[in-house]
């Protein structure tokens, strides 16, 4: 072919051609020690007969020079050292801020766990100078600090006098913050290989990823080594996390060649305090809280790297997801990854695959084939719950797969779960598959009268309900579209839903007894955008927690985690592996009788009203 610039004028399918015929020629001329080889090759894409290949073509180091520059983030070097450079003015800012508050020397108080009084500078005084004046080995394995129950750094300084708790890896807060920080080490590690836009790097229940846009480019196993690396190189030169406050118009400029920062920024309500950290070379958009260094990592591996999209939306740019965990010593390491290769071997997909009990198909994706050995099994547990609705005077019903949008309206789903529905037009009206049971129970007690001496009224449903998963997000039997579930509704006076609650923990303990499984409860409240009356939403939360209560056990609370309808319980369980799964769940429906206008005829009435 006659084109001199493969990198600007060549087809992707033709530069992966040319590149791995010329490594082919090198070896080649080293094996026959001839000189130039000749290749002819047919490729397979209209208009291209045949590519010559004859001891190089022009411009071909200019092609791998920017080849490797793309691949190794010199591409964008210029930006990451304008985003230091801007990082640098604004942490010199929070230098001298800090520096006035030492010369203002403004007392706190700083009240410790045990009711200890510590003295300290107001925006001068750090959790961690708390730490070392305690203990210097207090002070090694702290990770992360709470000021009046709120996440904080430990190298930032307090604001006022306030309540301080320490917290190391072994607390839920410490290791959220050690995953986090770390998934800052591995952003850094992707730009740097690879000069990829950084998306968001969360931390989960154990471990954490990033996401990153790589344009057409995919990560595989062999890259997972390289990534690897890159972080164990950055833990051993320590880097240190600092923090800046930020303007938007700052944080804009900062952020200006990354688009997906810039949607972020741009989302962020005008109140936003907003805030960027930087690690080394690396600096990030982030609420924090961090650590105050890399060296408090001493192990880490990359577990996979997967494809993913822009805010979880298949329309919008495919990225790709790296999974990375990371701890402070070598053997929590090690007993991570038998926990990993024991779990490969007890994944449900392939025993269920093995014993013939279902499968899944690309022709329904999200949806189970219960074979008739797993027919069984799902049959059996189905009578089990029956007999436990049974026992507990619940009434099984049956109700609708699908509802016309106006049912949907009503319930508040419309608005707020419509993306997660199957909507379809049915005579030029919208029409959805459900998700859930609660609007058909709700007309179902709505059909006729209803007396106070029918509540507590209990239905309880196996139907089948359906809710449109993202496909990067299904998983097994444990992330679906189609399923059945023990799901119950229960129509009751306000008074009654102590008691209600209680006698379903009861249910919940009985069933999960039955298969030796161990769980852990929360409350999770009043959310933003919630639906109905504060009233009626503290009342729901107090019935909540007093039912947790009388349990005996311990639980926590999710705080904004309700429901847009009503406050509720989340219950999750645990394997043989001590991996967690979200499972059962209690929900008050606090707007539902009045979504609904669903009324009962009461005693309080006089009798000669009753019939009205």
């Amino acid at each position: 072919g006659g084109s001199s610039e493969p990198s600007t004028c060549w087809p992707p399918l033709l530069i992966s051609i040319h590149d791995f015929l010329r490594d082919l020629n090198t070896h080649c001329k080293a094996a026959a020690h001839n000189g130039d080889c000749f290749w002819i090759v047919q490729v397979g894409v209209a208009d291209m007969a045949a590519v010559g290949l004859s001891g190089g073509i022009p411009g071909q180091d200019r092609h791998d020079e920017n080849t490797a520059a793309a691949a190794s983030g010199e591409g964008k070097k210029h930006y990451y050292e304008q985003r230091i450079k801007n990082f640098e003015k604004y942490h010199e800012r929070e230098l001298k801020k800090r520096e006035a508050a030492k010369a203002a020397a403004d007392p706190v108080k700083i009240t410790l766990p045990d009711g200890t009084i510590m003295p300290g500078i107001r925006n001068f005084t750090t959790p961690l100078e708390v730490a070392s004046a305690i203990s210097e080995s207090l002070a090694k394995k702290c990770v992360v600090a709470k000021v009046d129950g709120v996440p904080w750094d430990l190298f930032r300084p307090l604001e006022a006098d306030c309540a301080l708790s320490l917290h190391n890896f072994g607390d839920e807060e410490g290791r959220e913050t050690f995953w986090h920080s770390s998934a800052h080490l591995l952003g850094q590690a992707l730009e740097l290989e690879y000069g990829v836009d950084l998306t968001i790097g969360p931390a989960l229940d154990e471990g954490y990823y990033y996401d990153c846009f790589m344009g057409e480019r995919t990560l595989n196993t062999d890259d997972q080594m390289v990534i690897e690396t890159r972080m164990r190189t950055s833990i051993k030169e320590a880097h240190e996390f600092q923090r800046v406050v930020v303007t938007r118009a700052e944080a804009l400029e900062m952020f200006q060649e990354n688009k997906f920062k810039i949607e972020i920024i741009s989302g962020l309500p005008s109140s936003a305090v907003i805030t960027v950290y930087r690690v080394g070379p690396m600096v990030d958009l982030c609420s924090g809280p961090h650590l105050p260094n890399l060296s408090h990592i001493k192990a880490v591996a990359v577990m996979a790297c997967n494809r993913s999209f822009w805010r979880g939306d298949v329309k919008r740019e495919g990225l790709q997801r790296v999974y990375a965990i990371s701890f402070p010593d070598n053997k929590q390491l090690r007993e991570y990854q038998h926990r990993i290769e024991e779990a490969k071997k007890r994944d449900h997909r392939l025993l269920g695959a093995n014993q013939s009990l279902f499968f899944f198909h690309h022709l329904s994706p999200g949806s189970c084939f219960f074979l008739p050995r797993g027919a069984r099994i799902h049959n059996a547990l189905v009578q089990y719950i029956r007999e436990k609705y049974w026992e507990y005077e619940y009434e099984e019903v049956i109700s609708p797969n699908i509802y016309n949008f106006d049912l949907w309206h009503t319930s508040g789903h419309a608005e707020h779960y419509k993306e997660n529905m199957f909507c379809f037009e049915v005579e030029k009206a919208e029409f959805g598959l459900k998700p859930m049971n609660c609007p058909g129970h709700c007309l179902m007690f709505a059909h006729r009268t209803r007396s106070y001496r029918e509540l507590p009224l209990r239905y309880a449903d196996f139907g089948v309900l359906h809710r449109n998963e993202y496909s990067g997000a299904l998983q097994g039997l444990t992330r679906v579209r189609r399923f059945q579930q023990d799901d119950a509704h229960i129509f009751c006076r306000p008074a009654q839903v102590l008691q209600e609650v209680q006698t379903f923990l009861k249910i919940l303990g009985e069933v999960y007894a039955t298969f030796g499984l161990t769980y852990s409860m929360a409350l999770s409240t009043r959310p933003e955008g919630y639906l109905g009356e504060l009233d009626l939403w503290n009342q729901a939360e107090d019935a909540l927690r007093a039912a947790l209560e009388s349990t005996g056990q311990q639980w926590t609370i999710n705080e904004g985690d309700g429901a847009f309808y009503g406050p509720k319980i989340d219950i999750c369980v645990f394997d043989a592996l001590k991996r967690r799964f979200q499972c059962a769940t209690v929900q008050v429906g606090t707007d539902m009788a009045g979504s609904y206008l669903l009324r009962f005829v009461s005693d309080l009435l006089p009798t000669a009203d009753r019939k009205k």
